[in-house]
């Protein structure tokens, strides 16, 4: 079956790439390579990879049909969509850049994805209706009160930020799409995605970084940088934010698993994506000094406007309803894997 991965090239779908291919599937990527990496996609996984936007409605048409050359005339059976911006910062100062990208392109593949299930539909030609898997955030939820925690499905969701909120309305749009034209869906809400696969051919390589243990890792090797850390004030153990990592090979399975489910099915759902556990800004900087063995200073910072005390994920559903579990819980594994990529790819710079 052939799958379209929108947003392929970048951290977490090139890993949920290379568990599509693992698992007898045939991917095809779409990325405009602004965060993407071509020659992992290219070089490593060997993909087709396909240069553009998620909001060319004409691109997508071709992409669906199988009249794009990438896709040797072959249709698609499924799509998986990671293509967004992803800096709460960022989004705050620059809104109509987060709007425009990861809620107007989505609507608008959206839309095409409608057109083409109603056009296989009438002709009658192998119908059978293409469903859509949506990379969501635990920034749909905004939650603020620590009390709250874990975040299961059915927490009012009220983000913060415009990041959080062009998730979210995606999820609305998804709903409303399923009770007026059948559209299948799941999307998954997923926590703090981390690690490296443990193959060591693909993991996190971001320009500028944004994520915190890579960072934490440039501050353990370069003594010249600090680690930043913003906000001690906040009502944790030791007054640092609190987050749920989780694994980014078991993120990618957990993809595989609810696209899976979604074959010859009517059905729209949301799941959360974590571990469980929380473990604090100070936490993930300990455990990164004790598999590192080495070293760093710590810059207290202000706090960043909306970011949340306290997300952790209540991953019940998703291993009650689609039997996901996480093969890598826990923190000291994902830290190892990538700090193992970590020193590979600065080894080669």
């Amino acid at each position: 079956m052939r799958i379209l991965v929108v947003g392929g090239a970048g951290y977490i779908g090139s890993h949920t790439v290379k568990a599509l291919i693992h698992e007898g599937f045939k991917p095809i990527v779409l990325d405009n390579l602004v965060f993407g990496d071509r020659s992992i996609v290219e070089n490593v996984l060997k993909t087709p990879l396909i240069v553009g936007q998620a909001g060319d409605k004409g691109l997508i048409k071709s992409i669906l049909s199988g009249t794009h050359p990438k896709t040797n005339g072959k249709k698609i059976d499924a799509i998986i969509n990671f293509a967004a911006y992803t800096s709460v910062s960022e989004s705050i100062k620059n809104p109509s850049k987060y709007y425009r990208n990861n809620l107007g392109d989505a609507l608008s593949m959206l839309e095409v994805l409608v057109e083409h299930n109603e056009l296989r539909n009438n002709k009658k030609i192998n119908y059978s209706k293409i469903p859509i898997i949506f990379s969501s955030s635990c920034a749909t939820y905004g939650i603020k009160n620590v009390k709250n925690m874990p975040i299961k499905e059915n927490t009012p969701q009220n983000p913060l930020n415009p990041y959080g909120k062009s998730k979210f309305m995606i999820e609305q749009i998804l709903s409303d799409f399923s009770d007026a034209y059948g559209l299948s869906s799941i999307s998954l809400r997923f926590f703090n995605a981390a690690g490296a696969d443990p193959e060591c051919n693909i993991g996190e390589n971001h320009e500028p970084e944004t994520h915190l243990i890579p960072l934490i890792f440039d501050a353990l090797v370069d003594k010249k940088k600090s680690i930043k850390v913003f906000g001690d004030d906040y009502p944790t153990n030791d007054g640092t934010c609190i987050r749920d990592f989780i694994h980014v090979n078991d993120l990618a399975q957990a993809h595989i698993i609810a696209l899976k489910s979604l074959f010859n099915r009517d059905y729209c759902g949301f799941y959360n994506v974590g571990t469980g556990r929380g473990h604090s800004v100070l936490e993930v900087i300990e455990i990164c000094k004790k598999v590192t063995n080495l070293e760093l200073s710590i810059e207290i910072s202000e706090r960043r406007e909306g970011d949340a005390p306290v997300l952790i994920a209540s991953p019940q559903k998703i291993m009650r309803e689609l039997g996901w579990k996480p093969s890598y819980p826990k923190l000291e594994n994902i830290i190892e894997h990538a700090w193992r990529w970590y020193l590979k790819i600065n080894s080669e710079k």
